[in-house]
């Protein structure tokens, strides 16, 4: 029997000084597995001094999405029968990677065309130019999975304006391109239609043209996105202290009839809030605040990794929670405290005294 030889899921070429970087995996929504990470690596570390590379394009095959993200069921499976042991590869080739992008010698930009999330922001996210189209969605959705936003999610919500990033923390609320660019997830909208037009500048360009200033011929200003109008009284409810404090106001909020006419309700936002893990919910708020006063993306991912070793080696909801969105697909986890406010009040401390057993960057001051 002849053996088969594994399916590639990242292509590369180069052509006309910029580096096309795919990934192919479209069935999944290029859904990121650890060999994935690697090939993406591999090339970017091949292209650092390339000359015939001056700028990198990545993309995602297929017009669902640039990636939903990691592969959260290899995960499932990884944590069942391995563990921790099983599962943090992964998560230290995707660190990494994402370090690579953020400090990456040569421009690089990421067209976040359809669903963008997770792991998928994790590499769009540090990119030089970050382009959205009309069909971008964009998302950290670790809370529905009982887990707090990594892949460099916590620094860029961190920076996002007002207390949005504690909003798209919590919610895991959608953003399309328009609330996108506000947030801080993106730079330009460019119409999907124009996407070819722009690789093609991008190939054509003439010195001193950067890659940010060919983007703008094709870019189109977006109005306000619908959680940019509700940035008001979001701002209000999720600059309380604790969680059980942002759902008070919300509550007060609803009670007033705050933005009862808007695409986004503090109603909305509590139903959200009653779906997440209450322990994920108290983490993330807490990282998202931290990663606020942290000095760069390589600190936040630092910190990052070690709160992800603390869910995999001490909380069941990360198990429970792809169990249930992923796995059997029910959408009823059942969350272990099943309430905020039995959350215990050492939970954070505890989560960020953890450290995992392997260093992320085991040197802090080495190009990773």
């Amino acid at each position: 029997m002849t053996p088969t030889t594994p399916q590639r899921r990242v292509s590369s070429f180069m052509r006309s000084g910029v580096g096309w970087l795919t990934l192919e995996r479209p069935e999944a929504i290029n859904a990121l597995d650890r060999g994935m990470l690697q090939e993406v690596r591999a090339v970017l570390e091949a292209w650092r001094d390339e000359p015939d590379v001056a700028i990198v394009l990545l993309q995602g095959a297929g017009e669902r999405g640039l990636s939903a993200g990691g592969d959260i069921r290899a995960l499932y499976d990884a944590v069942r029968t391995g563990g921790e042991a099983a599962a943090m590869p992964f998560f230290l080739d995707e660190y990494r990677l994402d370090a690579v992008i953020a400090e990456y010698p040569k421009p690089v930009v990421a067209i976040a065309d359809g669903v963008t999330m997770g792991g998928g922001i994790g590499l769009a996210g540090p990119a030089h130019v970050r382009v959205v189209t009309e069909r971008s969605r964009l998302a950290m959705p670790e809370t529905r999975i009982g887990f707090s936003p990594d892949a460099g999610g916590s620094w860029l919500l961190g920076r996002a304006p007002g207390r949005l990033g504690e909003y798209l923390a919590l919610t895991s609320d959608v953003m399309g391109a328009a609330d996108a660019i506000h947030c801080g997830f993106a730079d330009h909208l460019v119409p999907s239609e124009h996407l070819d037009s722009l690789a093609d500048a991008l190939e054509m360009r003439a010195d001193p043209s950067t890659p940010a200033e060919l983007v703008m011929l094709f870019d189109e200003t977006p109005g306000a996105g619908p959680i940019e109008r509700a940035q008001p009284w979001i701002d209000v409810a999720f600059a309380a202290d604790t969680v059980t404090e942002i759902r008070e106001r919300l509550e007060q909020l609803v009670a007033q009839g705050v933005g009862a006419d808007e695409a986004r309700t503090p109603a909305d936002a509590l139903v959200a809030l009653d779906g997440r893990s209450p322990t994920a919910l108290v983490v993330a708020l807490a990282a998202v605040r931290s990663a606020r006063a942290l000095p760069s993306q390589r600190h936040a991912l630092e910190q990052e990794y070690h709160l992800m070793s603390w869910f995999l080696v001490t909380q069941p909801d990360l198990p429970e929670g792809i169990r249930a969105q992923v796995v059997d697909k029910d959408r009823r986890p059942r969350w272990n405290p099943a309430h905020v406010a039995d959350v215990p009040a050492d939970t954070v401390g505890r989560a960020f005294a953890h450290r995992a057993a392997d260093a992320l960057f085991p040197d802090p001051e080495a190009r990773s």
